[in-house]
């Protein structure tokens, strides 16, 4: 009875809608806890420490959340990147190039709309880069719930797409948050993908061997001054997603299986709890729009995601480069980007990592244009899904009744 009552529970876990659900629910009570009588018991739990003396390790929670419980989320990340790569859309170079050239127009002009709306102000000499990011989980979830009725390839076309930003905003995170960097600890991580590797070509399916590897490297990247999330990816990465003979399932299959249903009903929500959690007053919302440090993410996030994404897939279209999806229109496509709007997870961490030194009312400004603006293109972004959704129905509807007329 425990058995199946789990199994049920890990199925619905898996739900792009549930995973996002509880994303927005964790957010909101941390929201509703920090404007509280109680916002001091909120702050209290972030500021609380977790030591392990024997390591050296000396973290808040939220530092916990976002360095431990985060790299859980990224390997996640990593192993729909490499499934995408080797069997997935990705695969075919031909379907490939439109979500690879739009998640670079998507990272691109944020980027440049951010850069240039906030020259010269404290943090955005790395603050940029906060609003390059789409959230998987957020967007997808949004669609589940808003786009039942436009073709499917609206879901494989996002989710490419967002695979391939995070992977940008990966590596900006590698580039950017490297302030000093140890070789001997760098070799130890390089060590530890090696024997996942190995491990990976030798067929081994032991979780004690691959648990003490993904902790080491989580560690070892920790130590060597890269943040200890790229482990995820690392490691994902490095996982076979081809199914041998007599396998049931690939080992890349199986364990986003297992680790998926972890990611989105506890890391990436008390992640959310942890991050989320910015006063919401009349001064921050009076700051929101006239400091050129939120306007830069808002307006980076908004409308550089939009026209980023929307703009770049309708050139290379029209030029050759790409094919359009099928069953896709261009106000679909619009639709689609302006979802890639919503920044969230990624976007508080780059956030938190960026402005480290501004303080943390700084921090907390960035936070609310983070969260603010992710919350305005998730509701415009389902308005016009759902639209769009009445227009592919009414279609589907008149082709069900063509037949009758014509007899």
């Amino acid at each position: 009875m425990i058995t199946r009552v789990r199994s049920e529970l890990t199925r619905y876990l898996r739900t792009e809608t549930v995973g996002g659900s509880l994303l927005l629910i964790a957010a909101a009570v941390a929201l509703l806890w920090v404007n509280s009588p109680w916002a001091a018991s909120y702050q209290t739990m972030v500021d609380t420490r977790l030591s392990i003396d024997a390591l050296h390790l000396d973290l808040s929670l939220a530092d916990w959340t976002k360095d431990g419980l985060l790299a859980i989320f990224f390997f996640v990340a990593g192993l729909e990147l490499k499934r995408e790569l080797v069997v997935g859309e990705l695969a075919d170079p031909r379907r490939a190039a439109l979500p690879i050239i739009a998640a670079v127009g998507g990272v691109v002009t944020p980027a440049l709309i951010a850069m240039s709306v906030g020259w010269g102000v404290p943090g955005m000499n790395n603050g940029w880069a906060i609003p390059v990011a789409t959230d998987i989980a957020f967007a997808l979830a949004v669609l589940a719930m808003t786009g039942s009725r436009i073709p499917a390839s609206a879901r494989v076309f996002l989710l490419s797409l967002a695979v391939v930003d995070d992977l940008l905003a990966i590596v900006l995170i590698a580039v950017l948050f490297t302030a000093s960097l140890s070789m001997l600890w760098l070799a130890a991580a390089l060590a530890c993908c090696g024997a996942w590797a190995l491990a990976q070509r030798w067929r081994l399916h032991t979780p004690f061997l691959y648990i003490p590897i993904a902790l080491v490297c989580w560690y070892a990247l920790h130590e060597a001054g890269i943040h200890p999330t790229l482990a995820g990816v690392a490691l994902g990465l490095l996982t076979r997603v081809r199914r041998d003979p007599g396998e049931d399932q690939a080992p890349a299959t199986h364990l986003e299986h297992v680790v998926q249903p972890i990611s989105a009903g506890f890391c990436v929500p008390l992640f959310a709890l942890f991050a989320s959690g910015v006063p919401l007053n009349g001064d921050v919302f009076g700051q929101l729009f006239t400091e050129r440090l939120s306007l830069a993410i808002i307006l980076g996030l908004l409308v550089g995601k939009t026209v980023g994404i929307f703009g770049i897939s309708w050139l290379a279209i029209r030029f050759g480069l790409a094919k359009r999806p099928v069953g896709l229109e261009y106000r679909d496509m619009f639709a689609l980007s302006v979802l890639g709007a919503i920044g969230f997870t990624v976007s508080l961490l780059v956030a938190e990592l960026a402005l480290a030194d501004e303080g943390a009312a700084v921090i907390d400004l960035a936070k609310a244009a983070v969260l603010v603006t992710s919350m305005a293109a998730s509701l415009l972004g389902s308005a016009l899904l759902l639209r769009r959704g009445r227009v592919h129905q009414a279609r589907r509807d008149a082709d069900e009744l063509q037949p009758d007329s014509e007899a």
